[in-house]
């Protein structure tokens, strides 16, 4: 389990996919996210918006993460 922390309150899905390397764009990511291949906290998650916050467990790319 990869650990990423975060300096602010949240940060978004698909921001985070970009951030972790996951996507390399916006619209990547957004595609990423539809096509259901994204986890968080054990449920696939579709919305590109969905805020992470710390605790949260994302589940992507055969790795998983933790928000701290």
């Amino acid at each position: 389990m990869e650990k990423i922390k975060i300096s602010t309150e949240y940060i978004k899905l698909d921001q985070f996919l970009k951030y972790t390397g996951i996507s390399f764009s916006g619209a990547e990511a957004k595609n990423y996210i539809s096509d259901g291949k994204v986890k968080v906290n054990g449920n696939i998650e579709l919305q590109r918006g969905k805020k992470l916050k710390p605790g949260d467990k994302i589940e992507a790319a055969g790795k998983i993460y933790l928000i701290e």
